[in-house]
């Protein structure tokens, strides 16, 4: 509401004075009439001064309730212009009529939902006139809006401690401590009739770019497209009784990609539909996102990474962040470099300083570098004002970044650590478990499920971890519905398509039909090429079919020079087949139901055997002439002698990067067979069969005596040569 001023009488006298009004001569409190002869339209006279006088002064806004509702919405575009932040969340939530703007009708809204507090209202707003401001953030309980830290490419506000002047604006909060109780309530009120935006989520470890590092300190860049799995993948012996990550130990030489490999790439996989979808920021406005999403984002906790002395060189810190969010590793590094020295108590800034390490790590592909960063991450969780939550993130960041380089029990001592000073928080332990698992230790990984499992009999990732472990122990049975539940459960970290393969698995192995409805889900979900080919090492693109012929694969002069030599072949796997001297292992994949299996390596992932070849010459030296076999790093080249009254469980093998060729050499006459997809086939001595193992296949061995082939393992022949050179082993 606005007073009159002096402009305005003024104003008002002058026309009146033009409008030559005469007086009539009244009595005063006599309550005689007044003289005939006086104008009679004097009422009339004084309606049309009230009238003028309330143009000038909006009066009559005063005294009739009018709302100016035009100079509402031109205030509201101008706070939306200058408090952008403070809109999104207030006067944006009243598009009362969906039309994604904020006009006269939702004015209407606003101004009646608030009606009952104008006049506390005008109170406060003459309190608010020329005082400093800041934008109020949502109320949180256990966290202050000064303890979280500048969201990824935020600007510093404007002014001192990002403080803001602005007259009586809605919805913000007064720092002077001259306010009364009364104003401060009456703010919480607006603040509850008005909902606030949510806030930004803050990314406060840098994302694992890295994908192979070598052992000279050397990052490796990753030039070829990623697989379906990036960092865990499917198990080497296809029984899964290793949980195993990618290989990073023995990486590939760095090479410039070819334009045929870019080509011919190894694709990334499709986003994958989530259980539940974690919050991300919207490209549209705040009224755009559902409201569930909204509150979601809301109820995140922020993590508290600044100790009270890191909040009194906030500033410092924001500024060298910055430098490290924008991609400047180096002055990064430097400035945190340069806070450490002069604040060598500051955990933020050692913090800091290591995920500045760490991104430098990544852009010069440098292990020695990442070791550093290792290391402050370490340091920065043993200063003695650390947060909790400053202590979390390093050493679950430095875990990582172990399990990166290879160093398994390293990270296994910083998880152990973690669970240690966070005994209540389940997820470290889980991680605990994962971290056993990689190194093969599936007993101890089995005492900590069971401790998560007791406390937390609903916990999903560890029961499909745990339901992983029963079924590596050959437990089929026990292993099904803890694979089930944990599936259903949708929980983080279960979306995974090894455990669909498994439970899949198990399903058949005890004769449930169910089982391709599981792997009919997986394959939806995006881990599986199809129902029938459920590999998990995968170069998408590449052609697709269960059997072969040689022409197909373009392998003729090999597929010829193993036909036309297989009685050299045959002779000398026969002069090696005594049992005495061992040289043909049990087959240790759990993939048998029953019977007798036997193999005999000469390569295996594209390295040869070289014990194993001198028993064998002739064959060696034939194969060394086919670099499609000998050096396929995702096969493996073998004799395999299987004995009557065998069953092989359908299984599938890891990767779909490779064919399969089977060399009869001593084939009884009937009893043989070998199932791929629906298509079931036999051998024949002398012959080659081509098929590829990526699909679902099955092995008979129902006749009276043994049965020996001779297995090469060669390349995917769509695959570049590039491809070829740079794809880890398997």
């Amino acid at each position: 509401m606005e007073e009159v001023g002096p402009q305005e009488v003024s104003a008002v006298e002058e026309v009146a004075g033009r409008l030559e009004v005469k007086q009539v001569p009244v009595e005063s409190n006599n309550g005689r009439k007044p003289e005939r002869g006086g104008p009679r339209n004097s009422v009339f006279t004084w309606f049309m001064v009230l009238a003028l006088l309330g143009v000038w002064s909006s009066v009559a806004m005063v005294w009739f309730g009018l709302v100016d509702y035009d100079s509402v919405i031109a205030r509201a575009r101008q706070f939306r212009g200058n408090f952008s932040e403070v809109l999104q969340g207030k006067l944006w939530a009243y598009d009362a009529d969906g039309d994604g703007d904020f006009d006269v009708e939702d004015a209407k809204v606003l101004l009646d939902e608030k009606k009952h507090l104008t006049a506390k209202r005008e109170k406060l707003e003459k309190g608010l006139k020329r005082r400093p401001v800041s934008v109020v953030q949502p109320a949180d309980p256990q966290q202050q809006p000064e303890e979280t830290e500048t969201s990824h490419g935020e600007e510093p506000k404007a002014g001192t401690n990002n403080v803001a002047v602005q007259d009586d604006v809605p919805g913000l909060k007064v720092e002077d401590d001259d306010v009364d109780e009364s104003q401060m309530k009456l703010e919480s009120e607006i603040q509850a009739a008005v909902p606030l935006p949510p806030p930004s989520e803050e990314e406060f470890v840098p994302e694992d770019k890295l994908n192979t590092i070598d052992t000279k300190g050397v990052l490796v860049e990753e030039s070829q497209p990623q697989e379906t799995l990036e960092e865990s993948g499917p198990y080497d012996d296809q029984s899964g009784s290793q949980y195993i990550q990618k290989p990073v130990s023995e990486p590939e030489p760095h090479t410039e990609p070819s334009s045929e490999a870019q080509l011919q790439g190894e694709q990334e996989p499709a986003a994958e539909p989530q259980a539940e979808p974690a919050a991300t920021e919207s490209t549209g406005s705040i009224s755009e996102q559902p409201e569930e999403k909204l509150i979601d984002k809301v109820k995140k906790k922020k993590p508290k990474l600044l100790n009270k002395f890191d909040k009194t060189i906030k500033a410092e810190i924001e500024a060298a962040d910055k430098l490290r969010k924008k991609g400047i590793a180096e002055e990064a590094v430097r400035a945190f470099e340069a806070l450490v020295q002069q604040y060598p108590h500051s955990p933020r800034c050692r913090y800091g300083k290591a995920q500045a390490e760490d991104d430098m790590a990544e852009k010069q592909r440098s292990n020695e570098m990442l070791q550093k960063a290792i290391n402050t991450y370490r340091e920065a969780s043993e200063l003695p004002s650390a947060t909790p939550d400053l202590i979390r993130a390093s050493l679950k960041r430095r875990a990582e970044r172990q399990q990166f380089l290879g160093r398994m029990r390293g990270a296994l001592a910083t998880l152990e650590k973690l669970v240690q000073i966070f005994p209540e928080d389940l997820s470290l332990k889980n991680d605990l478990g994962v971290s056993h698992l990689l190194l093969g230790d599936n007993h101890s990984a089995r005492r900590v499920y069971e401790e998560v499992l007791a406390v937390a009999p609903d916990d999903g990732f560890a029961k499909v971890h745990y339901g992983f472990i029963l079924k590596s122990e050959n437990k089929i049975a026990e292993s099904i519905p803890y694979l089930r539940e944990g599936l259903e459960s949708g929980d983080p970290g279960t979306d995974d398509g090894r455990f669909y393969f498994h439970l899949g698995d198990a399903l058949q192995r005890v004769g449930d039909n169910s089982a391709y409805e599981w792997y009919e889900r997986g394959h939806q979900r995006g881990h599986f090429a199809s129902v029938w080919q459920r590999s998990l090492y995968n170069v998408k693109g590449l052609r697709a079919q269960p059997w072969w012929t040689p022409q197909e694969t373009g392998y003729t002069d090999l597929v010829k020079a193993l036909e036309k030599n297989w009685h050299v072949i045959r002779d000398e796997a026969l002069s090696v087949m005594d049992t005495s001297t061992g040289l043909f292992l049990p087959e240790e994949e759990n993939l048998r139901e029953k019977g007798e299996w036997g193999q005999f390596t000469l390569w295996q992932q594209g390295r040869k055997a070289g014990e194993a070849c001198r028993s064998v010459p002739r064959t060696c030296s034939l194969l060394e002439r086919y670099s499609e076999a000998t050096g396929c790093k995702r096969g493996q080249i073998k004799f395999s002698v299987m004995q009557p009254g065998t069953h092989v469980w359908p299984h599938t093998g890891p990767t779909n990067c490779r064919l399969r060729m089977h060399l009869g050499l001593v084939i009884p006459k009937q009893g043989c067979k070998i199932r791929c997809t629906n298509d079931t086939r036999v051998w024949e001595e002398g012959k080659v069969l081509i098929f590829d193992d990526s699909f679902e296949h099955e092995v008979w061995q129902d006749s009276d005596s043994y049965r020996l082939i001779f297995i090469i393992d060669v390349w995917h022949p769509e695959l570049s040569q590039h491809q070829r050179k740079v794809l880890s082993p398997i």
